[in-house]
């Protein structure tokens, strides 16, 4: 039997493993997915394993995606342009990091019909996930990407790779046109977002990375204020289905079922 597994600090709140185990199942693959909480100082311990093919694959999650890097032998074009890892596996004795998030949010901004194109995003954060954020929306032609981050030297960190971002000062309001919130606030259901909103206008996308809870403070926010919302639900589906069939070889399939089980 293959094992996979996502790693993560925290963990307990993903629901990868009931994604993967249902698609292994549908498709008769003889694999078991779990989650596990991992320190920093295990990350090289999982590699090993990965090399001795005691585990076939894992995902990588906060805060991990970066961290991970200097442990891998290879990284694809999509995961050296973000140096963010969210997928890896071993190929020909190999273990290559991948990342799977630039497809995953593409495609869940083109499954709610909402066009990028010329248009002011505005990313809220500055972990793992943000890179793949920046690099689709510009691969889907925004107008222009504000970063604004609670400690400004991780924001710094990123503009070194991506350098038409512009900085804002965590508290600040710019113009945008979609506001991402792409911090850790939101697992919880006491977390809130201290930004001013009341001057921004309506027919706005609030996006939120999380998934579980489905609506966050900073959802609730932009629904109340009459605003386009959406979690991060069907870029969690996205990205963990391109990471199946790159497992796998396999396309899982995409249905209504497959959406509501993650609706707990």
């Amino acid at each position: 039997m293959k094992k996979y597994l996502v790693i993560g600090n925290p963990i307990k709140h993903s629901l990868s493993p009931e994604l993967h185990n249902y698609w292994i199942k549908q498709n008769h693959i003889d694999a078991i997915y779990e989650k596990k909480e991992l320190n920093h100082n295990e990350l090289e311990n999982l590699i090993l394993n990965i090399k001795k093919e005691n585990m076939h694959g894992a995902n990588i999650t906060v805060p991990f995606k970066n961290a991970i890097i200097p442990h891998i032998d290879e990284l694809s074009e999509d995961a050296r342009k973000t140096q963010s890892v969210n997928t890896i596996y071993l190929q020909n004795k190999k273990v290559v990091g991948h990342n799977t998030d630039i497809e995953g949010f593409e495609r869940a901004i083109k499954e709610i019909n909402f066009d990028f194109s010329g248009k002011k995003i505005f990313i809220l954060g500055a972990g793992g996930v943000v890179p793949s954020i920046i690099y689709a929306s510009i691969k889907m032609k925004a107008a222009e990407i504000f970063v604004s981050n609670r400690t400004k030297g991780k924001a710094d960190d990123i503009k070194k790779n991506f350098e038409d971002i512009k900085l804002i000062d965590w508290g600040e309001v710019p113009n945008f046109d979609v506001i991402i919130n792409a911090t850790s606030l939101g697992l919880n259901q006491d977390d809130k977002i201290n930004l001013n909103f009341t001057n921004i206008g309506n027919n706005k996308l609030f996006y939120d990375v999380i998934y579980n809870p489905s609506e966050t403070n900073f959802l609730n926010i932009g629904k109340k204020l009459g605003n386009k919302y959406e979690n991060g639900k069907l870029m969690f589906i996205y990205q963990a289905y391109s990471a199946f069939k790159l497992w796998h070889g396999i396309e899982p399939k995409i249905n209504n079922e497959t959406i509501k089980l993650l609706d707990r």
